[in-house]
């Protein structure tokens, strides 16, 4: 069952002349990001795709049964069932089993696979600092605020908290 998205409220007040102008700016912007995330995944020579790459990103909290990321994904169980077996075949994900419930699969990061999504993402962030270092924010802040709510809308965390994830998964 794919994740629905939630709604973005744009009022008169974040200064956008109209929510389809800001949703055609986001959809611009995905296009970039995809392409970023591509770049870097070549640039550290990850052998996995994007998708792979964000399923490993989703284990970053901890182990999980594969149909509860099959809904994270918004793909079918039988589908993340093969991605994490081709993560499992590259030493990125290892099954884990629960003695409390057998029936369900369960899988999560190894070391490799923590690795190599902190050297995913800080390549990821160093590649967008590059991009943005002459950009000069007229409001940074309402810039900021505009996309903290469409990270609100999509459930999404933001960088730091983020970052504080991967590392209390590495600490583990």
């Amino acid at each position: 069952m794919p994740i629905q998205p939630a709604r973005l409220a744009i009022t008169e007040s974040d200064n956008f002349e109209s929510a389809d102008e800001f949703v055609g700016a986001l959809v611009s912007l995905s296009r970039v990001m995809v392409a970023v995330a591509t770049r870097t995944l070549a640039r550290i020579d990850a052998d996995v795709t994007l998708q792979q790459f964000r399923t490993l990103v989703v284990l970053v909290p901890g182990p999980q049964r594969v149909v509860d990321l099959a809904n994270l994904l918004g793909v079918q169980s039988s589908t993340a069932t093969r991605m994490c077996d081709r993560l499992v075949r590259k030493g990125l994900v290892a099954r884990h089993e629960r003695l409390a419930d057998r029936r369900a699969a369960w899988v999560g990061l190894t070391v490799a696979g923590k690795e190599l999504v902190g050297l995913g993402m800080r390549a990821r962030q160093q590649e967008l600092e590059r991009m943005l270092a002459d950009l000069r924010f007229g409001d940074a802040g309402q810039a900021t605020a505009a996309l903290g709510a469409v990270l609100r809308a999509a459930g999404e965390l933001t960088d730091d908290a983020w970052w504080r994830q991967w590392a209390d998964s590495v600490a583990d």
